[in-house]
């Protein structure tokens, strides 16, 4: 679908990347900054305290995110012992992650409704709010996923800390990534709306903020 897009208007899909681009570095930067604000320093001195996209470029996680909507940015270090409180630090550490993201989707969403309201023609900044809210309010959806590597991850950890969740703390850490990839590969290869779950809430909350029905709005776009 991409280099279809690419090929039939490059123009959108430059939006395309530019708006993936910006989704991923706000996010890792966001990592990064309350990482610092906690008192630890290990990811501005890995070079991750920036807003420059290359930084947290992983171009293995890049092309599948650009091809079929998953894959990664490289992941923000932070040293546990540097953290006044190890456990709940590293929660806010994670979900600064996310938040960042809906925070970007809600200003997005905001702007794009005031241009729907004073009516016009479509335009490329159209487009590209559109998927900045879109986009983003999946990231946010998607990372609140409770299994490794994803940021929810943080939360169930710090959670689940009494003896008597041992072994659910130990089935999410064994079976969730095989679960997440396999689910993640059927959504890929078939046209099953497995991931529902993110999906339908993403675009509820995107009709909520926009004002209009968001998916019929991407689909004239991209069609």
């Amino acid at each position: 679908m991409f280099f279809r897009i690419l090929a039939e208007a490059p123009a959108l899909g430059a939006i395309w990347i530019a708006v993936i681009f910006i989704s991923l570095t706000v996010h890792e930067f966001s990592h990064a900054l309350v990482g610092k604000w906690k008192g630890d320093p290990t990811a501005e001195l890995a070079g991750r305290l920036t807003l420059n996209p290359l930084s947290h470029l992983d171009i293995w996680g890049f092309i599948p995110l650009l091809l079929f909507g998953f894959g990664w940015a490289k992941p923000v270090p932070f040293n546990p012992y540097n953290l006044k409180d190890p456990k709940w630090d590293a929660v806010a550490i994670a979900v600064a992650g996310p938040i960042s993201n809906l925070i970007l989707s809600a200003v997005s969403g905001i702007i794009l409704r005031f241009m729907l309201a004073g009516g016009g023609e479509m335009t490329l900044l159209h487009v590209f709010l559109l998927l900045l809210v879109i986009i983003n309010l999946f990231l946010f959806f998607f990372n609140l996923i409770p299994v490794h590597p994803l940021d929810g991850s943080k939360l169930i950890d710090a959670l689940l800390t009494a003896p008597k969740w041992a072994q659910l703390r130990i089935a999410i850490a064994t079976y969730g990534p095989q679960a997440l990839l396999m689910a993640v590969v059927i959504s890929i290869i078939t046209n099953i709306d497995i991931f529902f779950f993110i999906s339908a809430p993403a675009y509820a909350t995107c009709d909520a903020v926009v004002g209009e029905y968001c998916a019929m709005m991407l689909v004239g776009f991209f069609l």
